[in-house]
């Protein structure tokens, strides 16, 4: 598919190191990230500088960066804040951290696939800052969805609930990205798939206890998440915790003969 988009596709990473003096990685688990990290450090090139984007524990992107610096590169913590849906329009947080020269020398890199890059100091800062926003994250969309469920169980029309929380004091950026999909009824299109977010709760969990901070509204959104797995969600986006939430309160929408939720159209006076 990228190569149909004029994409030049590499045949390995020792390939693609030596061709670019810039590589980004985007990788799905650490083991991911140790194989690459090694390719390149045993292609023996002359300085890269590798941005690393993933969301993993410090320990993870600190093995990678000593591996890195012994072959003679520099790795920036770069984790990024956003959905699939933000990227297609650039609309990404990077949270860069490690040698601010580089950081600064990369701000066109950055900023053509997003709309800010900050440069938060020490490497291992992007990933902490990382872990605050996913947090938040986590909270927001079980919140969210837990009001459209409130709303919907009271008779109010899912569609006007959108809008009226969105223009009021409780609307939120994860409820304007997934409380459409919460309209719909419909979680196929995922921009963050609850099999893939289960890691980065694990990340954020993990990291919470080992530094003493307990977090009573995070860990009150693992049991949703959990059952969301289990009953099948797992390739959809993490606002399908919304019709767990559904089952859990005993509600039932109405179907069309198509099959789609069917919604009752409210008026503006």
């Amino acid at each position: 598919m990228l190569a149909k988009l004029g994409v030049e596709i590499a045949n390995s990473t020792a390939a693609l190191a030596k061709e670019v003096p810039v590589i980004i990685t985007s990788l799905p688990s650490p083991k991911a990230l140790d194989v690459t990290v090694k390719a390149i450090a045993n292609a023996k090139l002359p300085r890269r500088i590798v941005v690393e984007a993933s969301t993993f524990t410090l320990e993870d992107k600190e093995r990678a960066e000593v591996a890195l610096r012994k072959a003679g590169h520099i790795m920036l913590d770069s984790p990024v804040s956003g959905t699939g849906a933000q990227a297609a329009t650039k609309d990404l947080v990077i949270y860069a951290s490690g040698d601010s020269k580089s950081i600064a020398k990369l701000k066109p890199i950055y900023a053509a696939f997003s709309r800010k890059a900050y440069d938060l100091g020490a490497f291992g800062n992007g990933s902490r800052m990382k872990y605050v926003a996913n947090h938040l994250v986590a909270i927001n969309n079980v919140a969210s969805a837990e009001a459209m469920v409130l709303g919907m169980k009271a008779g109010l029309n899912p569609q006007m609930i959108f809008e009226m929380v969105t223009t009021g004091a409780g609307n939120s950026r994860i409820f304007e990205l997934r409380a459409p999909m919460m309209v719909a009824d419909d979680y196929k299109k995922a921009t963050m798939k609850m099999s893939v977010w289960q890691k980065d709760m694990q990340v954020i969990g993990d990291y919470a206890k080992q530094i003493g901070c307990p977090t009573p509204m995070f860990s009150a959104t693992l049991p949703v998440y959990a059952a969301a797995l289990k009953s099948g969600h797992d390739e959809e986006d993490t606002a399908a915790v919304c019709a767990v939430l559904e089952k859990q309160a005993g509600f039932k929408r109405k179907r069309s003969k198509s099959g789609k939720s069917k919604s009752k159209k409210h008026r503006e006076d």
